[in-house]
């Protein structure tokens, strides 16, 4: 069967999904794991039992519990279990829960009590071998009503033990079946359908080369999206979420520009997005400089930090990189609608890729996975809004993540401060680059896109797990923490 032909399972995973709005500072330690108290939570209602319960337990195992303190898991647990979900709660309202009951406190869980000793911390432990496992149990007057174990695989998503994997990647069938950044190419070659209306990339001046940009007559890889995103969600929510998540980005970034302070957890470290932004315009610089691109990435960062309202790109710990770039490349045309989506939309697609065939959690396969894949996500996006082909996209993705493999995650003190906030910087400027070496050349290259990911899911596989998000190895253990 042709690839293109008919609908079916792909892999492509919804940008509304992808590109989730919640809060800091861990897609998989804090989004994650109050999307599994909330989903647990509403299973006791729907079986009628919520009423019923008097006690709440809860077991996090792995990562969850090795960094779980710091990335404020138990926190986000809480916040789920009374009903809070990461898109829509007060960030206000989530922290500080764990502190309470660590100072001797009961809260107050829709009547249930809860204290300190309700949750265990098991780092040593992994269920079925996964590095981010947490069990959510229900008790009525000490007899089990309820129990689940979920999955927290990353970029926010969970998977409950017994569910289908496929279920939990897509939940609905697509318009192109495609599992390789090779077939996504190959469907670019077919006719372009004239009732995709994703408007049309916007085209930079010509390179100056004489160079054709791309071809009139090809489907791009974001109408390819388009079409997918329009069957998951329709087009009015497609379009509405698409535009909702970049001014959630494009908020955070004006907010992280503003903010100065001192981040919590301990380590004391200074937010610089702010002073460093005024220091670019005092000296004139361009806002779509590469510094004043590093600001931007700072600027989210240091909001994900500190607990604010971000979005998932595609993860917490990954979210400055393509806010920064998108940002950069639109500040001086005023952030046209077309820009965005279609810098999102190719980016969904490439990320999509990422997540079916390796991973986009630190926990599995360190940082290569959140900051690498969100590197190339944002080369990739950034090469089609200046009128790349899809080969010369597929080429900036290639080089982003290429120079990020072995990429390990050691979060100092469990915080994604040192070095994340840093890292994120580095990368968006890598983008940069990437997308600006690919731009240069025809498209073609030696090493596909695909065998890198691959590569980069070997790496991680091969990796200790001490540099997956534990914080027992690296900067986490060699720098003093106060």
């Amino acid at each position: 069967m042709d690839i293109g032909s008919a609908a079916g399972h792909g892999v492509y995973v919804s940008a509304l999904d992808l590109f989730s709005i919640g809060i800091g500072p861990s897609s998989s330690h804090t989004v994650g794991p109050m999307r599994a108290g909330l989903d647990f939570r509403s299973r006791l209602l729907l079986t009628g039992t919520l009423a019923a319960v008097t006690r709440f337990r809860c077991r996090l195992e792995g990562s969850l519990a090795a960094t779980g303190i710091g990335h404020g898991t138990p926190d986000a647990v809480i916040a789920g279990l009374r009903g809070y979900a990461p898109e829509t709660v007060d960030p206000g309202l989530v922290h500080e829960s764990w502190a309470r009951l660590c100072s001797g406190e009961t809260l107050d869980i829709g009547g249930v009590p809860m204290s300190k000793e309700d949750i265990e911390f098991a780092p040593l432990s992994r269920h079925g071998g996964h590095p981010n496992s947490m069990q959510l149990i229900a008790e009525s007057n000490g007899s089990i009503l309820a129990a689940e174990t979920y999955l927290s695989i990353g970029g926010g998503f969970i998977r409950r033990l017994g569910e289908d994997p496929d279920v939990a990647k897509t939940g609905a069938r697509v318009k192109h079946r495609y599992r390789s950044m090779a077939e996504l190419l190959a469907l670019t070659h077919l006719d372009a359908d004239p009732t995709t209306i994703i408007p049309a990339q916007t085209m930079p001046e010509p390179l100056g080369d004489g160079r054709q940009h791309f071809p009139p007559h090809r489907r791009s890889i974001a109408q390819i999206a388009w079409q997918d995103e329009v069957e998951l969600q329709g087009t009015r929510r497609a379009t509405q979420g698409l535009d909702e998540i970049w001014q959630v980005m494009r908020d955070c970034v004006e907010r992280g520009l503003s903010s100065e302070g001192v981040l919590p957890g301990g380590l004391k470290v200074r937010r610089r997005a702010a002073a460093g932004w005024r220091t670019l315009m005092d000296q004139g610089a361009s806002r779509s400089s590469v510094d004043a691109l590093s600001m931007y990435a700072l600027a989210v960062n240091e909001e994900n930090a500190a607990g604010g309202r971000v979005v998932t790109a595609p993860t917490n710990g990954a979210a400055g990189v393509l806010p920064a770039v998108l940002y950069g490349a639109c500040v001086d045309d005023g952030f046209p609608a077309e820009t965005i989506r279609t810098f999102l939309l190719t980016a969904t697609a490439v990320g999509s890729i990422f997540k079916a065939n390796a991973s986009i959690s630190g926990a599995e396969a360190g940082c290569q996975a959140e900051v690498g894949s969100a590197c190339a996500m944002a080369a990739a996006g950034l090469t089609a809004v200046r009128g790349g082909t899809p080969e010369q996209i597929e080429n900036a993705a290639e080089i982003a993540i290429e120079h990020h493999l072995g990429l390990t995650c050691d979060p100092v003190a469990g915080l994604v401060q040192i070095p994340c906030i840093e890292r994120n910087a580095i990368a968006a400027t890598t983008a940069v680059a990437a997308s600006r070496l690919a731009l240069l050349g025809d498209g073609s290259h030696v090493v596909p896109l695909d065998t890198t990911i691959e590569t980069m899911r070997q790496t991680g596989a091969d990796m200790s797990e001490r540099y997956k998000e534990t914080s027992r190895a690296g900067l986490a253990v060699n720098v003093v923490e106060c």
